[in-house]
C-alpha cells in the first residue's frame, strides 16, 4: 500500500501558498520568544488585578526584552570578538543576562567623568567596550 502524507493549511490571508506554509514552518520562533517573555523576565503571572499597573508592566518588559535582542544581535555580529564560539543566529535571553549584563564592574566618578572599570579577567570586555564605542553619540 502506497503511503500518502497530505497538510493542509486553511487561512483568510491574502497570499500564496508558499508563503503560508513558510509562515506556519516559522511558528516555532514566535512561540520561542514568547517563552523568554514569560520565563527569561519573570512574567509568567501580571502582579496586579488592574489592567493600567499590568499594562505599564508589559510594557517595561517589552522595551527590556527589545533591549536584549538587540544586544544579543550585536553580540553576534561581532563573534570574532567573542571569548566563545558563537554558531547560532541568534541568543536566548538568558544567554545574554548571563554573559554580558550581569559582567561585573566598578563604576568609578572621577573629573566629572563616569567610567566603568572591568576586572582583569572579564572575557567579555572587549566585546562589551566594541559595542558600547558602537553606540556613542559625539
Amino acid at each position: 500500500m502506497p503511503q500518502i502524507e497530505v497538510n493542509t493549511y486553511w487561512t483568510n490571508l491574502h497570499c500564496t501558498a508558499g508563503e503560508v506554509i513558510a509562515l506556519y514552518h516559522d511558528h516555532g520562533t514566535s512561540e520561542q520568544f514568547h517563552s523568554e517573555l514569560k520565563s527569561d523576565l519573570g512574567v509568567e503571572q501580571l502582579p496586579s488585578g488592574k489592567f493600567c499597573v499590568n499594562q505599564i508592566v508589559m510594557l517595561c518588559a517589552m522595551l527590556a526584552f527589545n533591549v536584549l535582542r538587540t544586544i544579543g544581535q550585536e553580540v553576534i555580529a561581532r563573534a570574532p570578538l567573542a571569548p566563545i564560539k558563537i554558531k547560532v543566529r541568534r541568543w536566548r535571553l538568558k544567554t545574554v543576562l548571563q554573559n554580558i549584563v550581569y559582567c561585573a564592574v566598578r563604576v568609578i566618578r572621577h573629573a566629572r567623568e563616569i567610567k566603568l572599570h572591568f576586572g582583569k579577567n572579564c572575557l567579555w570586555y572587549q566585546m562589551i567596550e566594541d559595542i558600547a564605542r558602537s553606540r556613542k553619540r559625539v
